[in-house]
């Protein structure tokens, strides 16, 4: 079996351990029989179980397969790729510092600061990582790799959406109703750009600069 199809299978029982173990009807029957915390830690098990062996099948074999495109990385597109990653970073520790009523431990059901960019921050940085990352990695694993996180992202976000409005969780439709799903599109999105935490856009620029010089002798490249 080809490094690709590897990283793509690695990524279907990833997302669907995830969709699956959530979804409402496989979810509420385990947590009745396991209870909450056991819950939790089987589906971070299964979650770890696909994760590790497909981040370390793309390692072993980055850039394998065909080359589907090739984008020269210029001092423009290697600027606007940092700035991409900054504005990812700071999505996704906005939401560690400000859950979100559809988080593990649900957050205020008010839109305020991140939540009025995307109602998912975390995801969407997510899927941005995947996006960015696929302009200067144009191979059939890169695709694979970094295209998952894309998909997983959006998906994982509609799944969620899905599965909070049908168990009707306190608030979450409020904060649906008022919430932008992708982001910088929704009508509040300068009064969430104000509002955002000062520690978030420090953390997230600062976590883009760490990363952006151990790069090479981390990931590579």
């Amino acid at each position: 079996m080809s490094p690709t199809a590897q990283i793509v299978l690695f990524w279907l029982g990833f997302a669907a351990g995830h969709l699956v173990l959530s979804s409402v009807a496989v979810r509420t029957r385990l947590v009745a029989s396991l209870g909450r915390l056991p819950f939790l830690g089987l589906y971070s098990a299964v979650a770890f179980a696909f994760f590790v062996p497909l981040v370390s099948t793309y390692f072993a074999h980055k850039h394998a397969g065909a080359v589907l495109w090739g984008i020269g990385v210029g001092p423009a597109l290697r600027w606007i790729i940092y700035a991409g990653m900054g504005v990812a970073f700071v999505l996704v520790v906005a939401s560690l510092l400000r859950p979100s009523p559809a988080g593990v431990v649900p957050g205020s059901s008010t839109p305020y600061g991140v939540y009025r960019i995307t109602r998912h921050p975390q995801n969407m940085g997510i899927a941005l990582f995947g996006l960015l990352h696929l302009l200067p990695n144009g191979s059939a694993a890169d695709l694979a790799f970094f295209g998952g996180f894309a998909l997983f992202g959006v998906v994982g976000s509609w799944h969620q959406d899905r599965r909070k409005l049908a168990l009707g969780a306190p608030g979450f439709a409020a904060f649906y109703a008022r919430t932008p799903f992708w982001p910088f599109t929704g009508p509040e999105t300068l009064q969430g750009l104000r509002e955002l935490s000062p520690a978030a856009v420090f953390l997230g620029v600062g976590l883009t600069l760490l990363v952006r010089h151990f790069h090479p002798h981390w990931f590579g490249g």
